[in-house]
C-alpha cells in the first residue's frame, strides 16, 4: 500500500466519507490496478468524484476547476515533457507571469511541485480536476489521437467515397504525407458519425489548428493535430468533395457522399473559407438514416400538432416556419412533407441545399450564380402544375411575393424565415414590403421552433430546484407542484455531458380571424403575441418550462435556447 493512497484514504474516511471497509476493498483492489485511490473508490461507487474533489480542495486548500470548461493555453502544456505529465498526472494549464498553474489529480503528491519547478524555472500552484478531465486533456494536447498507425485501426466500417474524383498528382502538398492526411480525413469523418456530431469544424490558427465537433448543437474540441497537416487535410476534403483546391481566395461549397459499412450512405455538405491563417472548413453531416420524420416524435404536443397537422392538410395557404440556424426547421418541413406525399399530388420545392433526396418530390437546387434563385424557381414552378411548394427560405422581397400569390391563388406552400418567435415573423413580413391585406389572406400558420438537449435516459436522476428558480423562469405554483426536473450524471453512453440527442420547442400560431383583423390593423408584433396568447398560444419559453416537468431537459437548457415572455 502506497503512503499517498493511506493518506487520503484516512483523511475520507476520518471525515465520514468513506466506511472502513470501502476503504479496505479500495486498497485491495488498488494493488491489482495500480490506480489512484479515489479513482479506485468513485469506480466503486463509494463517492461521487465531484465529492471527492470538493473534500481534497478542503482539505488541501487547493482550487477545484472543471478543465472541460477550462480555456487551456496549449504552448504552456508543452512545457512538460509528456511521460512527467501521464506520470504524475500533473497537467500545466496557464501561465501567469512567473507562477505557473498547474492541474493535479492528486494533491497530497506535494513533490511534483520542485519536479515540475526544477523542470521549468517557475513557481508552481496547483488547483484541483478529475482524472477522467485531466486524462481527456493529454490526449487531446500531446497528439496522443493522432498516431496515425492507431487512427486507422479505428476504421472497422467500410468507407467508399462516392463520385471522387481522380486522385492523381493533383495535389502538390498532400503528396509528402498522403498516407496520414488520407487516414486523417476518413478518421475524421467516420468519428464524427460514431459520435453523433451534427458538424465538423476545422479551424486555422497562427500556430496550430484544431477540430471541433458539434454534438446535440453544442461544440466539443476532440483534437489539435500537427500543423504541419493542416492545408494537406483542407486540400483532402476539397478533392473528396470535388472543389477547386488551387483557389483559396473565395469560399467553395460542396458535398461528399460515403457509403458506410453495409449500404448506409451519409451526405457530408462541406463549406470551406478562407480566413487570415488558412481555410476554415465546416462540414455538415447528412444522415438520411436517422432523419426523424414521424410528427408525433418530434416533440410536439398533442394541442399544437393537430393545429399543424390541420393546417398542412388545407387545400392551399402559406406556412411559416421560423428560428435560427440549425433549429431544426428543414426537418419539420420534410416531416410535413412526408406526411403529403401522396400520387394524387404535384409536389415541387426548391432548396439551398437540397439536404435529403424523396422520392415522388421534384427538388431543385438552387444555383445563384446562374440565375436560379428562390423566385427564379418559385415562377418556374407555377407553370409546372403544382399543388404543394415548398421554398427553402424567403429572403427577399422577390421570393416573398411570389411565394404569397401563389398561396392565394389555390397553392400550399411551406416556407422558412429567420425570426425570433413566431409573432415577429408578421412584423418581417411587412417590413419585406408585402401588404397587411395580403399577409393576412395568405398566413395559415406560423411554428417558431429551437432545438434543447435531451437529458441522457441511461443516467438520468431526478433533481431538486428551488421553486424560486423554477418561478423566476415563468413557471406557476400549481406546474411548480407536479413538476418532476430531472438531470443527466454524466455516463459513457453520453461522453459524460448529461445529454443525448435533442427535443424540439414548438411555439404554433394559428392565424385565426381576430389576428387577420390585428394584422389588417397594423398591429405590433408585442400586440399580436399577446392576442395570439390569448387565443391558446404557447410560448417558445413556456413549451421549454413543460419539457423541465416532463423531466426531458434541463431549466439550463430551457433558458439557454428561449427568451423570456
Amino acid at each position: 500500500m502506497s503512503v499517498m493512497a493511506a493518506k487520503i484514504g484516512e483523511m475520507l474516511l476520518r471525515g465520514n466519507i468513506i466506511t472502513p471497509d470501502q476503504l479496505r476493498n479500495a486498497l485491495e483492489t488498488q494493488k491489482k490496478t495500480k490506480e489512484r485511490i479515489g479513482a479506485v473508490l468513485v469506480k466503486a461507487g463509494a463517492l461521487k468524484e465531484e465529492e471527492l474533489l470538493s473534500f481534497l480542495g478542503r482539505q488541501f486548500n487547493v482550487p477545484v476547476v472543471d478543465l472541460s470548461k477550462y480555456e487551456i493555453n496549449p504552448e504552456v502544456v508543452r512545457l512538460l515533457p509528456e511521460d512527467l505529465v501521464q506520470k504524475h498526472m500533473a497537467l500545466p494549464i496557464n501561465r501567469v507571469g512567473a507562477k505557473l498553474i498547474v492541474a493535479v489529480a492528486d494533491p497530497s503528491n506535494m513533490a511534483i511541485i520542485d519536479a515540475i519547478g526544477f523542470k521549468t524555472g517557475y513557481a508552481v500552484e496547483l488547483v484541483l480536476a478529475s482524472e477522467k478531465d485531466i486524462t481527456s486533456a493529454i490526449n487531446r494536447y500531446f497528439d496522443q489521437s493522432l498516431e496515425f498507425k492507431d487512427i486507422i485501426s479505428e476504421l472497422d466500417e467500410d468507407m467508399e467515397v462516392v463520385r471522387e474524383e481522380d486522385l492523381e498528382a493533383t495535389d502538390q502538398e498532400s503528396r509528402v504525407d498522403d498516407a496520414p492526411v488520407v487516414k486523417l480525413a476518413n478518421f475524421l469523418l467516420i468519428d464524427a458519425i460514431k459520435r453523433r456530431a451534427s458538424d465538423i469544424h476545422i479551424e486555422p490558427y497562427e500556430k496550430e489548428f484544431r477540430v471541433r465537433y458539434r454534438v446535440d448543437g453544442v461544440l466539443y474540441e476532440v483534437m489539435r493535430p500537427p500543423i504541419r497537416l493542416r492545408n494537406a487535410l483542407v486540400s483532402r476534403l476539397k478533392i473528396m468533395s470535388s472543389l477547386d483546391i488551387a483557389e483559396r481566395r473565395l469560399p467553395q461549397d460542396g458535398r461528399i457522399k460515403l457509403k458506410v459499412g453495409k449500404g448506409r450512405e451519409m451526405d457530408f455538405r462541406v463549406s470551406v473559407l478562407p480566413t487570415i491563417y488558412g481555410e476554415k472548413t465546416v462540414l455538415r453531416l447528412l444522415d438520411k438514416s436517422s432523419l426523424q420524420l414521424d410528427m408525433t416524435k418530434l416533440g410536439f404536443e398533442v394541442e399544437p400538432l393537430m393545429e399543424f397537422q390541420e393546417s398542412i392538410h388545407h387545400p392551399y395557404g402559406m406556412i411559416l416556419v421560423t428560428g435560427p440556424t440549425g433549429s431544426g426547421k428543414t426537418t419539420t418541413l420534410y416531416s410535413a412533407l412526408s406526411e403529403l406525399n401522396k400520387t394524387t399530388d404535384n409536389i415541387c420545392t426548391c432548396e439551398d441545399p437540397v439536404e435529403y433526396n424523396f422520392a415522388g418530390i421534384n427538388q431543385v437546387q438552387i444555383k445563384e450564380e446562374i440565375g436560379l434563385t428562390f423566385a427564379a424557381a418559385l415562377r418556374s414552378f407555377l407553370r409546372q402544375d403544382p399543388d404543394i411548394i415548398m421554398v427553402g427560405e424567403i429572403r427577399d422581397y422577390e421570393t416573398a411575393e411570389i411565394a404569397v400569390k401563389a398561396a392565394l391563388t389555390g397553392h400550399l406552400v411551406l416556407s422558412t424565415l429567420h425570426t425570433n418567435d413566431a409573432p415577429s415573423t408578421i412584423t418581417r413580413l411587412l417590413n419585406m414590403g408585402i401588404e397587411p391585406f395580403l399577409v393576412s389572406s395568405s398566413l395559415n400558420l406560423i411554428l417558431a421552433q429551437r432545438l434543447a438537449r435531451r437529458i441522457c435516459v441511461n443516467c438520468k436522476e431526478e433533481l431538486k430546484i428551488l421553486p424560486k428558480a423554477l418561478l423566476d423562469a415563468g413557471m406557476n405554483q400549481e406546474r411548480i407542484r407536479h413538476a418532476h426536473p430531472s438531470r443527466g450524471k454524466g455516463c459513457d453512453e453520453c461522453n459524460g455531458t448529461g445529454f443525448r440527442g435533442r427535443v424540439a420547442l414548438y411555439e404554433t400560431m394559428p392565424v385565426k380571424e381576430d389576428l387577420k383583423d390585428l394584422i389588417l390593423r397594423g398591429g405590433s408584433a408585442i400586440e399580436v403575441k399577446r392576442e395570439a396568447i390569448r387565443l391558446g398560444m404557447k410560448t417558445l419559453r413556456q413549451t421549454g418550462l413543460s419539457k423541465v416537468e416532463e423531466g426531458v431537459t434541463t431549466l439550463e437548457e430551457v433558458l439557454r435556447v428561449t427568451a423570456t415572455d
